[in-house]
């Protein structure tokens, strides 16, 4: 299968790295051009020159923004106003003791997880509807149908995201939009190993801390082991693509087997 996004424009939230950064290299590889966000004009520099690295002649642009702010996100859509393609991937986490997680925390987590998409989604789809072909995507999680007792705030904000994206691809029905979430499972990122030690403690080699976190937090993974970000990646460049068109409304599972059920 040959994936061509020649034309397309997309915007990735938070995208200097992690999921993120693998589906902006994964969408430019395609050959779409590709709106990098971060709200570190430092740390968003030196992502798009990454990623030029590892995708030379990718055609990538730098969007500042901290899109959780309503001013902000208008910026980020003022500077990047026709987008084919959005890629929500935007999102906090962290564990608490569900009955220390404050009316501020359920908040925040709402805000960054849910709202934010949601304002960007109102944003851009209806030009995705005038011009009869968009894409757009949320990148939920694994948690938002088997809920972490370590983290309910943010499962929560994940089982949020596939109503939303069911309610949007309703919206979009029949006009050649396609609104998928994307069930990732627990990804090796640099963010997820300072939470895999936060769990399981400090001072262990990584292999070692990756094997029982596996083993005693996510015991249902049929992979037994974190997901590559390139893994994810795939997943939402294909969903990005033409070839995708039938699927719309879904919530795609790329979990490594950790959700027990056929259907989510």
């Amino acid at each position: 299968m040959r994936i061509d996004l020649t034309g397309r424009t997309a915007l990735v939230t938070a995208s200097t790295q992690g999921i993120g950064s693998a589906i902006a290299a994964g969408l430019a590889a395609a050959g779409a051009r590709v709106g990098v966000n971060g709200r570190d004009k430092g740390k968003l520099d030196e992502a798009v020159r990454r990623l030029r690295e590892k995708v030379p002649g990718g055609d990538f642009v730098a969007i500042n923004a901290n899109v959780v702010s309503e001013e902000d996100a208008a910026r980020a859509v003022d500077a990047l106003p026709e987008v084919d393609i959005l890629i929500n991937n935007l999102g906090v986490y962290g564990f608490q003791d569900p009955l220390a997680i404050t009316d501020e925390d359920w908040r925040r987590y709402f805000e960054v997880n849910v709202l934010a998409a949601v304002r960007l989604t109102r944003a851009y789809l209806p030009r995705m509807i005038e011009q009869g072909w968009g894409r757009i995507q949320y990148i939920s999680s694994e948690s938002s149908v088997a809920i972490p007792a370590e983290m309910i705030h943010y499962g929560m904000t994940k089982t949020s995201l596939l109503a939303v994206g069911r309610g949007f691809a309703k919206a979009a029905a029949g006009t050649g939009v396609t609104v998928n979430s994307v069930l990732a499972g627990p990804t090796h990122t640099a963010g997820v190993e300072d939470f895999v030690y936060d769990l399981v403690g400090r001072g262990k080699p990584w292999p070692e801390a990756e094997r029982i976190f596996m083993k005693e937090h996510r015991p249902q993974s049929l992979l037994r082991r974190l997901i590559a970000p390139e893994e994810i990646a795939n997943m939402s460049v294909y969903l990005s693509s033409d070839q995708a068109s039938a699927t719309t409304g879904g919530a795609v599972r790329v979990d490594g087997g950790v959700v027990d059920a056929i259907i989510p």
